[in-house]
């Protein structure tokens, strides 16, 4: 049985993107079996996997109005030409355009319409060992079906004072739906990224973390890093662009980490 995370954080510009692609690619060369979910009508995490989001025939948009089903709009990743990188396991990506931003509208019709994506995901259960969903940074519809659908939430967050703010947004959302829509909804971890310990208020920012919610904090740290901020401007995963870099050696720790975080993954 596949194990369902919604990548979620209302805050916008914390990483969301960037923490999805990479722990995509990060558990796909540590020997799992990832679908990576674009649900940003950006389209931002499909092109950084390598999709152009312009040349698909079939996308999400498709799959939540039951025009298709995910086994036929998904696509593998891809890393280009470079036979080095074509060696690199892919991923598969049910990727997002702009069509996106008109399936709000037309799903408020819809009977049980937070449930798409998580009916859509049942029938291709048995193909993947993850699925990881990329969340617009807004309380939508869209992310809605995101966190109807998933077993647990990885919540990405700078060590700033505002993101405590919409961390604590965050956990309500995600309480409200667990009551209300989603049993199985958790929050599995906080991971800190974009981390400068240079920075006293990050370190302060981190203890608090910590101190507060103790084992949910994500031992991987994803520090500051220009080879990852490079990545998506080439199409690629931080871990895919330079698996040297001290981001993406971060990243497949972190895979590793929720590997064994999570049973029976």
């Amino acid at each position: 049985m596949a194990k369902i995370f919604c990548i979620a954080n209302q805050k916008g510009g914390v990483g969301k993107t960037t923490t999805t692609v990479n722990m995509a690619a990060g558990l796909a060369m540590v020997g799992q079996r990832v679908l990576m979910v674009d649900l940003d009508p950006q389209g931002n995490a499909t092109m950084g996997s390598g999709v152009d989001k312009r040349q698909m025939s079939l996308s999400i948009y498709d799959v939540l109005l039951g025009g298709a089903d995910i086994a036929q709009a998904r696509v593998a990743s891809y890393w280009g030409e470079d036979p080095i990188r074509q060696k690199i396991p892919t991923y598969d990506v049910l990727g997002a355009n702009r069509d996106l931003a008109g399936a709000e509208i037309e799903l408020v019709e819809i009977e049980h319409r937070e449930n798409r994506l998580r009916h859509a995901l049942a029938k291709v259960d048995a193909d993947y060992d993850f699925v990881l969903i990329d969340c617009p940074p807004s309380l939508s519809l869209l992310t809605l079906n995101g966190l109807c659908a998933a077993h647990g939430v990885v919540v990405p967050m700078q060590c700033e004072y505002f993101a405590l703010e919409g961390l604590t947004d965050l956990v309500n959302t995600i309480k409200q739906v667990h009551a209300n829509l989603n049993r199985d909804l958790k929050i599995i971890g906080l991971l800190r990224v974009m981390f400068d310990p240079r920075i006293t208020l990050q370190q302060q920012v981190s203890d608090q973390l910590k101190d507060h919610f103790g084992d949910k904090v994500f031992n991987t740290i994803i520090p500051r890093n220009v080879r990852l901020a490079e990545a998506p401007s080439y199409g690629l995963p931080g871990v895919v662009f330079d698996p040297s870099a001290k981001g993406s050696q971060s990243f497949i720790e972190f895979a590793q980490e929720m590997i064994k975080r999570v049973p029976g993954a």
